[in-house]
């Protein structure tokens, strides 16, 4: 996860949100000939923002219509590409369909919102076009028209492989996103789009057991040591809570926790979203553990000093391997007990802290 920056942050624009306004444009200018610069929409919470055109095409059949995306100050992946929208007239009685150009994935796999085989834009985004283009047809005094929508992302391909969408299954380039419209900066909405995306995938795809990890170390470890399939690997950055939240409404019958000891002795004390800046290690309540274990009072109070959760580990290694066994072990308890009382349902639940290397060094649960 990108650093926060500090000061007020600029809010952005959803792909979705630029795809309904170049669809407005490209549909007003078949209707008319001409297209309005900047194009105007209205949001599904009521914003009406205007767009700068950075494409205009009209043939005697269809036009096209591109808008740069400004993600304002988030670090989202698809800032400054361009998001373009082809409208051509449809059969009567077709209504607005969707369809995927360059860039833009397809389906191939259940449990997204959307059937196998369809383009990946996302029914937020839908909605949004099609009240876009509803807007654009009252505003020339014209009946609703049959269209035929394409939404393109040059470079939509090479961005995807960025993101998690070939785990999801969609495959061919990027996913067309957003509900509100608006990006709120370090909100990580498309991370946490995407570990629920995951989440549908697996259930539909009949995995009883998922595994969640907070990094690729630990993912890649997991795996080695389960032989769960690459579909039922969940990877959920620091957003533990929001995957507990999520399995709690959508379970599974066993899911696995995965990560390092730092993270995971967070989530042990009761943390649920594990960003540097959310939360923080108590080194004091580490010492306590090591005192329980009857660990001697130097270490002890070395740890209730210590800077970190790593520090600590790494006192409690040096005073004996089965000492930071025992710590490990600990911690991964407490993240379970923390786990299971979120989900609050019937997923068995256990954890697996790694090290930097890969190395299981602490487990809890079947």
């Amino acid at each position: 996860m990108s650093r926060r920056p500090s000061g007020p942050l600029r809010r952005g624009w959803t792909t979705g949100a630029c795809a309904a306004a170049a669809a407005r444009a490209a549909c007003q200018a078949l209707l008319t000939g001409a297209f309005p610069d900047p194009v105007a929409i209205r949001l599904p919470r009521g914003e009406q923002p205007s767009f700068a055109l950075a494409l205009k095409e009209l043939t005697q059949s269809a036009a096209r219509a591109g808008i740069v995306k400004d993600a304002g100050d988030d670090p989202d992946v698809t800032h400054g590409a361009l998001v373009i929208a082809e409208v051509a007239r449809g059969p009567a009685g077709s209504g607005v369909t969707f369809h995927a150009g360059p860039g833009v994935g397809r389906v191939t796999r259940p449990g997204l919102p959307l059937a196998v085989g369809e383009p990946a834009i996302n029914p937020g985004p839908r909605a949004m076009i099609a009240a876009a283009l509803a807007e654009a047809a009252e505003s020339c005094d014209a009946a609703a028209p049959d269209l035929a929508v394409i939404i393109a992302i040059p470079g939509g391909e090479a961005l995807a492989a960025k993101t998690l969408n070939a785990r999801l299954g969609i495959v061919g380039g990027l996913s067309i996103l957003g509900t509100t419209g608006i990006v709120i900066p370090y909100s990580c909405s498309s991370w946490i789009h995407s570990i629920h995306r995951g989440i549908d995938v697996a259930r539909a795809a009949g995995l009883a057991h998922v595994a969640a990890a907070t990094g690729s170390t630990s993912e890649a470890a997991v795996q080695r040591l389960l032989g769960l399939p690459e579909m039922a690997l969940i990877d959920m950055g620091d957003f533990v809570g929001g995957t507990l939240k999520y399995l709690r409404r959508h379970p599974v019958a066993r899911l696995t926790l995965a990560g390092g000891f730092a993270k995971l002795a967070k989530l042990a004390q009761g943390h649920l979203d594990l960003h540097s800046s959310a939360s923080r290690v108590d080194a004091k309540a580490l010492a306590d553990i090591l005192a329980g274990l009857g660990c001697g009072e130097s270490v002890v109070a070395a740890a209730r000093q210590a800077a970190g959760a790593g520090e600590v580990l790494d006192l409690a290694r040096r005073a004996g391997a089965e000492l930071a066994a025992a710590l490990a072990r600990r911690v991964a308890m407490q993240a379970r007990e923390t786990a299971l009382a979120t989900l609050a349902g019937s997923t068995e639940v256990d954890v697996a802290i790694f090290d930097r290397q890969g190395e299981l060094i602490g487990h809890a649960g079947p």
